[in-house]
């Protein structure tokens, strides 16, 4: 760590009180040392890694870090407050602030560096030095781990030595007879656990879990404890054979666990990384419980399944959220590739291609409408996936593997008897529920090698069919029934404000929750696809499409409100936007919520709006700009995402006009008023 930290990067006297004034503290010493190359672009990745995660820890420490493009080597900035700093600790503020920057192509021997301080914070002695060093250099030099030089001894005369050399006595003492030896008794067997850490960037959370977990292991006696952290850089897979001899294991992660095959038919704790750094005792004792009560993860031949609903601490609002989004996850790709085939067949076709004969019977190599068939067809195919993978995909959020082969056939029973993506959702909850009901039993050990392959996928199997056929599915079918009918009978104003809904939800979280909730719904109507379901479709891809084209036009037409990395996301933003990525805005959006978020959100709800009072219908669940042939009243459909981008471009200019200190101007010399006048600029807040 020797160049990462000097004395100019430490400041014993920290007099920011807000973490957005201490990152820029902080970040203007490295901007100094020639570290980072543009100050507002760097601050603007810290806000966003901020963003996903606060990175305050127990104990007194913040550490924002993040991996930018703007950062020219590693480099360490630390900041001591004397009144503290709010980084969103559980204990409160932080005295000790550590700013850490990664280059966005940091090799493997720079992020162990790194890794090396999140280590060390984890020992009392170095964080109590920290907190009374008094002088800036050898703050650093405790940072990087210098050995201290040692003081010179006095040099001294030695004496003349007059003493003749005398010959060693002879030993007159008899010999003794050794006592026999008893053997020493055999050690207790240590308890093995074997963990896994990791966080969003791998470089501060990631390393820290670990240690403390180790040292955890250390201090209970009789455990030993073995990490592998799944760093942004790679991992360095734990032995087979030491998995193998564990009694345990640890998820302690914010990112999925890499190959997590390898730790089935073991007990297992799985949590967010920040649980292995403040409290690694308690995981460790979680875990010595379930492996006394013999319970372990599903997967392994002599596996019993463990409830698996979420992780400790989530509500229940939270693991519904977790379990939705898991089947819909999955189910994109099917709707992606069905549905495109078929609007793609209906565009070389015609509207009457869905009766053609089947391909495999009566194909003309060429004829268009053969081609079209065919492209139907197979999109038919894949579409017809649509809603058993999403039952399946619930029940696999819930209860892991043994989920699958319920959920897939509970959506298969809502397709026949007409309960449509509603069946869908319900057959993957109740198949989730199951399942997870039926690993809670105790069974006897002879019985836990045939449960995952044999017992689970029968009972459950035979209980969700049973439930979606002669009780709840006939009800679901009659309201899926009801739905469709109100969907086609929308009109006027009815029709307006589901385009406004629709478009506010597909516009607040950007790719999130609440998207995919507004997106699933409208890719649900395509499976039995009516003219209310295709208005939906066609209302909810336009919405999407506005804001990351807002942020595109506006970082165009007012460039000097935006950071030089904000304007070279609002290049690759254009493109985003035309293809209906509305992922495209978030890092807008994480940079200055207040203005971009409400901007979007009236976009949305104006093109929402527009397209259903158009009349417009999709039959394509994406492909943004690029299928606008396949749209009815296409050029209305344009006018519609036209106008909510003008009303989003023209609010969030206005909102950040306002402002009172806006970022930069750059590398080309634009500034904002606030700028020009000399007042400080400062870092937008994240969410």
């Amino acid at each position: 760590m020797s160049e990462m930290i000097t004395a100019d990067l430490v400041d014993l006297d920290l007099s920011a009180d807000t973490k957005e004034a201490a990152a820029r503290a902080l970040a203007e010493r490295m901007v100094a040392r020639g570290r980072v190359t543009d100050l507002d672009g760097f601050l603007s990745d810290v806000a966003a890694r901020e963003a996903q995660m606060p990175t305050g820890l127990d104990g007194g420490i913040g550490i924002p870090h993040c991996r930018s493009e703007h950062v020219t080597e590693p480099t360490l900035a630390f900041g001591r407050s004397a009144d503290g700093i709010d980084f969103g600790a559980p204990d409160g503020p932080a005295d000790l602030i550590f700013l850490i920057a990664a280059p966005a192509g940091a090799d493997d021997a720079h992020l162990t560096i790194l890794s090396s301080l999140a280590r060390q914070l984890m020992d009392e002695d170095f964080k109590a030095a920290l907190r009374t060093a008094t002088d800036a250099g050898a703050t650093a030099a405790l940072i990087r781990g210098d050995e201290p030089e040692p003081a010179p001894e006095p040099e001294s005369t030695p004496e003349p030595t007059t003493e003749p050399e005398s010959t060693p006595e002879l030993t007159t003492e008899p010999e003794s007879t050794p006592e026999p030896e008893t053997a020493p008794a055999a050690p207790a067997a240590k308890f093995k656990i074997v963990a896994v850490t990791s966080c969003p960037t791998g470089i501060a959370h990631t390393y820290m879990a670990a240690e403390s977990l180790e040292k955890a292991g250390r201090d209970a006696g009789g455990v030993e404890v073995v990490v592998e952290t799944q760093g942004s850089a790679g991992f360095t897979r734990l032995a087979p054979d030491v998995i193998a001899a564990a009694d345990g294991v640890i998820f302690a992660h914010d990112v999925p666990v890499r190959e997590k095959d390898r730790f089935a038919g073991k007990p297992t704790v799985d949590v967010g990384v920040k649980a292995g750094i403040n409290r690694p005792a308690a995981l460790i004792g979680e875990v010595r419980e379930k492996a006394a009560r013999g319970e372990t993860t599903s997967g392994a031949p002599s596996a019993t399944p463990v409830d698996r609903a979420g992780d400790a601490g989530d509500g229940y609002g939270t693991k519904l959220r977790k379990w939705l989004m898991s089947g819909v996850s999955y189910m994109v790709p099917f709707v992606a590739a069905g549905g495109l085939l078929i609007a793609l067949g209906f565009a070389i076709g015609g509207y009457t291609i869905n009766k053609a004969p089947s391909v495999a019977e009566h194909f003309v190599w060429t004829q268009t409408d053969s081609w079209a068939a065919l492209l139907f067809q197979v999109g038919s195919v894949a579409f017809a996936f649509l809603v058993p993978v999403l039952a399946g995909f619930i029940a696999y959020g819930m209860a892991d593997r043994p989920g699958l082969v319920p959920g897939f056939v509970g959506g298969s029973i809502a397709l026949t008897i007409n309960a449509g993506f509603l069946g869908g959702l319900a057959a993957g909850l109740i198949a989730g529920g199951v399942v997870m009901a039926i690993q809670k039993v105790n069974v006897p050990p002879v019985l836990r090698g045939i449960m995952p392959v044999v017992v689970i996928p029968l009972i459950s199997s035979a209980v969700v069919g049973f439930l979606m056929f002669l009780v709840i599915g006939k009800p679901i079918a009659s309201l899926q029934r009801a739905l469709t009918d109100w969907l086609n009978s929308l009109s006027g104003a009815n029709a307006i404000i589901l385009g406004v809904i629709l478009g506010l939800m597909m516009c607040f979280d950007l790719g999130g929750p609440l998207n995919k909730v507004a997106y699933a719904f409208a890719v649900g109507g395509l499976a039995n696809p009516t003219e209310g379901s295709l208005k939906v479709m066609a209302a909810v891809m336009a919405a999407g499409m506005v804001p990351p084209l807002a942020m595109a036009l506006a970082t165009t037409v007012r460039g000097r409100l935006f950071t030089r990395t904000e304007r070279e996301n609002g290049k690759a933003a254009w493109v985003l936007g035309a293809s209906f990525i509305t992922e495209g805005a978030i890092p807008f959006a994480a940079a200055d919520p207040l203005r971009v978020i409400p901007a979007s959100m009236a976009g949305g709800a104006v093109t929402g709006a527009l397209s259903m009072a158009f009349g417009c219908t999709l039959r394509a669940p994406h492909g943004g700009i690029f299928v606008v042939p396949l749209i009815g009243n296409p050029f209305l459909y344009l006018i519609a995402i036209a106008a909510g981008v003008c009303v989003s471009t023209a609010l969030v200019v206005i909102l950040k006009g306002m402002r009172k200190s806006a970022p930069e101007g750059g590398a080309d010399g634009a500034g904002d008023a606030t700028a020009q006048k000399g007042e400080e600029p400062k870092i937008p807040v994240a969410a």
